[in-house]
């Protein structure tokens, strides 16, 4: 079992407040996010960019240790992921990651390439926490 943390503190309220947030390992550290960074494009992070990080990052290091387990040992992957926030009735719901993928992968078919692709988002522990719909757009340029 491996446990992570990472830490958040707000200090004043609501719009007026300003957050900072850092990562046990050191690689976040008093990253400012607040108001106008999450409904705004204000200047620092949000927690829908920082969980679009860790689903992009968990599904690239899931498929790229499917294809080594399927042989494969030369490419490139690229992830970005786009979470979506939307309003509802009990208020904000992260509603859906949609996964972009650019592959360059020596000797893969496309369709195994789907194949590997499709189980990874499916085994991908952040795409499991989700409670989205998880949409995966693949290019391959083998």
């Amino acid at each position: 079992m491996t446990t992570r943390s990472g830490s958040a503190r707000y200090e004043g309220f609501g719009k007026d407040g300003v957050g900072h947030v850092s990562t046990q390992s050191g690689a976040l550290a008093d990253i400012p996010y607040g108001f106008s960074s999450r409904f705004e494009e204000g200047p620092g992070t949000n927690p829908e960019e920082l969980i679009a990080t860790a689903h992009a990052s968990c599904f690239t290091m899931a498929l790229s240790f499917a294809l080594a387990r399927a042989g494969f040992s030369a490419g490139t992957l690229e992830t970005t992921a786009k979470v979506t926030l939307e309003k509802q009735d009990a208020g904000f719901t992260i509603t859906r990651s949609d996964l972009d993928l650019t592959a360059t992968i020596d000797g893969i078919e496309p369709d195994q390439f789907a194949e590997i692709a499709a189980d990874a988002k499916a085994n991908c522990p952040v795409s499991k926490v989700l409670n989205a719909e998880i949409t995966l757009t693949h290019r391959l340029n083998a």
